[in-house]
């Protein structure tokens, strides 16, 4: 079966130096753009071809496509110096290619494809990654100053504001928080479990249990869970601020966004972790108990005897103060890349994504330094 494209243009040489394109069917971008490589071979298996010229009358509709192909034809004729005769086009498409064809095209309106040294490639990225480290002092210590000023009683925010974000920091993430962490107790309990069975020791679930989630697991996972839930909220609030320009209209009105909006947002999360840590971690060992109870055949009294005589107020202090750290960080790095957003939507979406992928990396780098540091002072 023929091709319609093809049928609409037939080639004719009505005089050895002379192509007649004749034009037929619908020319218009329903029925799909006309290719040039046909034309392209007619025009160029023949080389003594001087003049190429039209028949449209079969023609029935036409629209941009046929002025299109049109001056295609015209930009390959010039290039081999062939003289277009566009005295039989319609009216219209000979008044919209005198138009295209009036004011050539500047030398440099084409954009140009520059391939840079894998050297300068380098440079540049590190010149952005030391221009991301100085932002991030810099916020860090106007953050400082906000929290100065607090203490001295100057600070500006609304309490309302401070109290909403609290709800919004506690008492809204329970559910996920809850539904975590007594899975990654299960999962602490069934991983001690198939080894300690082997020695006849699964008393020690609850040793492994309760020490992992008061003094890792509790402050780690709540962070993540905050950094994922809380932190993406907290850079899409301030990005659409931005887009706004409500963070604009604050400064005009004399209104320090960092008391106003990243203060608040600090303190609140701050206060919150401490008590989501403590609730992950009952979560947890609740998880743990279980599986302990169920799989294991340990009672229940003797299950919360073991966890009791493992843990002290000193693993449960470590893990708080680790939550409290991770509760800072995931503020700032949620602000941060709030207050750098660019100004559209996708820049939006772009600082939520890059404000969870911050907090991750701020929560393992510092747990790792806080563990090194618990064990040099021997806790």
């Amino acid at each position: 079966m023929s091709n319609p494209r093809q049928n609409r243009i037939h080639f004719s040489y009505p005089n050895s130096d002379t192509l007649l394109l004749t034009l037929r069917g619908a020319w218009s971008l329903h029925d799909g753009l006309m290719t040039f490589t046909e034309t392209e071979k007619a025009i160029s298996v023949t080389p003594n071809i001087k003049k190429l010229t039209f028949d449209v009358q079969q023609i029935t509709h036409w629209d941009s496509s046929l002025v299109t192909f049109v001056l295609r034809i015209l930009s390959y004729c010039s290039s081999r110096h062939i003289d277009v005769d566009r005295t039989h086009l319609p009216d219209g498409v000979q008044r919209l290619v005198s138009l295209a064809t009036s004011v050539p095209e500047r030398q440099d309106a084409r954009r140009k494809v520059i391939h840079e040294a894998w050297l300068a490639r380098i440079g540049k990225k590190v010149v952005v990654t030391f221009e991301g480290g100085r932002e991030m002092v810099a916020f860090i210590g106007e953050a400082a100053q906000a929290f100065l000023a607090l203490l001295t009683g100057k600070a500006r925010f609304r309490r309302s504001d401070f109290l909403l974000i609290i709800q919004e920091c506690g008492a809204q993430a329970l559910p996920i928080v809850s539904l975590i962490s007594f899975l990654v107790g299960l999962i602490l309990a069934f991983v001690g479990a198939v080894q300690l069975q082997q020695f006849g020791a699964q008393i020690y679930v609850a040793n492994l249990v309760g020490l992992g989630m008061a003094r890792e697991m509790g402050a780690m996972m709540t962070g993540i869970i905050m950094g994922g839930r809380t932190g993406a909220s907290f850079a899409a609030q301030l990005g659409t601020m931005r887009v706004n320009q409500e963070i604009d209209a604050m400064t005009t009105l004399g209104l320090s966004p960092m008391e106003f909006l990243v203060l608040p947002r600090m303190l609140a999360l701050s206060l919150m972790m401490p008590l989501l840590c403590l609730y992950a971690d009952v979560l947890g060992i609740l998880g743990g108990m279980v599986v302990g109870v169920t799989m294991l055949d340990l009672g229940f009294i003797e299950y919360c005897h073991q966890t009791q005589a493992t843990l002290s107020l000193m693993d449960f202090f470590v893990g708080l103060v680790k939550s409290v750290v991770f509760g800072i960080l995931v503020a700032i790095a949620g602000c941060l890349r709030g207050m750098q957003s660019g100004n559209s939507s996708a820049a939006v979406g772009i600082a939520a994504t890059s404000a969870v992928v911050t907090s991750i990396v701020f929560i393992v780098v510092s747990d790792s330094i806080l563990t090194v540091i618990y064990d040099v002072l021997g806790v």
